[in-house]
């Protein structure tokens, strides 16, 4: 009979791995967020500047602006609003992409937990086994004592 109970270091490893890899998802997810923070700020500075470009342009209707100045500046204005459009797209790809690493993190939190479930499952069952060996031990030893006795 055999009687050694061998870990099997599969589940911890894989737990391991399975929390490498959301650690890799979080520092997208970081990345991502800076990312999308950028944009926004961007995205408030061209409009801040479309609003000052445009307040200049208004203003500049009561006082005599040469037309090729005033033809710069709404050319100018027009490339900053595709410049705004840009962003926006920017802004909502990177939303969405945000919210996929969101779901991959999950997905990796519930394998993390799957297989740190089945590495305490397996040290749980190799405790188990160890004490079942114990016990048979200590029963041989009570047996053998019993049947030393005159």
């Amino acid at each position: 009979m055999n009687d050694s109970v061998v870990a099997r270091p599969c589940w911890t490893i894989l737990a391991q791995k399975a929390e490498d890899k959301i650690a890799l998802i979080q520092k997208e997810m970081v990345q991502a967020r800076i990312r999308l923070d950028s944009l926004k700020s961007s995205e408030q500075r061209i409009q801040k500047m479309y609003s000052e470009y445009h307040e200049g342009l208004s203003k500049s209707d009561g006082q005599s602006v040469g037309m090729r100045e005033a033809m710069n500046q709404r050319q100018f204005m027009s490339q900053l609003i595709n410049l705004m459009q840009r962003v926006k797209t920017d802004i909502l790809y990177t939303e969405n992409a945000i919210i996929g690493i969101k779901e991959q993190l999950i997905a990796q939190e519930r394998e993390r937990m799957k297989m740190k479930t089945l590495a305490d499952q397996n040290a749980m069952a190799l405790h188990h086994a160890e004490n079942k060996k114990d016990q048979r031990r200590m029963d041989a030893l009570g047996v053998m004592q019993f049947n030393l006795k005159p």
